[in-house]
């Protein structure tokens, strides 16, 4: 043993008659960033052709198939399954988080459950997933930005739209918000606690919706931020003074801590 603390213990769980197979690479890269995908199922019809593209990925990521025919138009057996799976699996005090892959507004019950019972819920799911489900997620990430360059999928028609970037002015103030927030005594705030806080104050808060592949680029490109990097390569951001004012035209140096 190395001693080094193990990742948290994740239960992912994917609707696959509402995600397409074409974001499976990227989603548990995703995963990964988080903890360790302990156990990996899916849940639907796969006797359907549409989900051919899933059962076509299965082994390569270890996802375990849960087969729910639809016996009767209208009934929906495997979002059923899920969440009665989900709801022993939480019992059973074996995981740190549940990673929900679906975009529909029916597990937002489910994820709101499992975090009143203190565990840590990631959603995934596509940008036109109803409010009430991202709310509900500690975290959500839109799987519009696990699919680029993916090969394969189960929805063509779909995977061929690439949502265009939020405005980067809709980041921008949020991103003061989260400064407000924080602000120490020299206007200085590590970047680190600012991406913390924005995930609380937007659990779907990510730069890859406003076209930049990071935190740290976002800031950047708003324009209205300053950004220092102290002797450690460690960033820290301040909002820019107003025009005119006192001392605006030399920002104090980054914090070394």
């Amino acid at each position: 043993m190395n001693g080094e603390p193990r990742a948290p213990r994740l239960a992912v769980l994917i609707d696959a008659e509402n995600t397409s197979a074409r974001i499976v690479q990227g989603l548990f890269e995703e995963i990964a960033k988080i903890g360790e995908a302990s156990v990996r199922r899916i849940y639907g019809d796969f006797s359907d052709t549409r989900l051919k593209a899933w059962v076509d990925v299965l082994a390569t990521h270890a996802i375990m198939p849960h087969q729910n025919f639809a016996y009767t138009s209208g009934k929906n057996a495997a979002d059923i399954a899920l969440v009665i799976d989900a709801m022993d699996l939480l019992h059973g005090g074996l995981f740190d988080g549940f990673c929900l892959v679906s975009s529909d507004s029916d597990f937002t019950r489910l994820a709101a459950r499992i975090r009143e019972q203190g565990v840590d819920v990631y959603g995934f799911g596509e940008q036109k997933t109803p409010t009430s489900f991202v709310r509900a997620c500690r975290r959500f990430v839109y799987t519009e930005n696990l699919a680029a360059g993916a090969p394969g999928s189960d929805h063509p028609e779909q995977d061929r739209i690439k949502a265009a970037p939020k405005p980067v002015a809709n980041a921008t103030s949020l991103i003061r918000t989260a400064i407000a927030q924080l602000e120490s005594d020299d206007g200085w705030v590590s970047l680190s606690r600012i991406g913390a806080r924005l995930s609380i104050l937007a659990s779907d808060f990510d730069a890859r919706n406003y076209g930049q592949p990071k935190l740290v680029d976002l800031v950047s490109t708003c324009g209205a931020f300053d950004v220092r990097r102290n002797d450690r390569n460690e960033v820290f951001v301040q909002v820019k003074p107003k025009p005119g004012k006192a001392g605006s035209s030399k920002p104090k140096p980054a914090p070394k801590k």
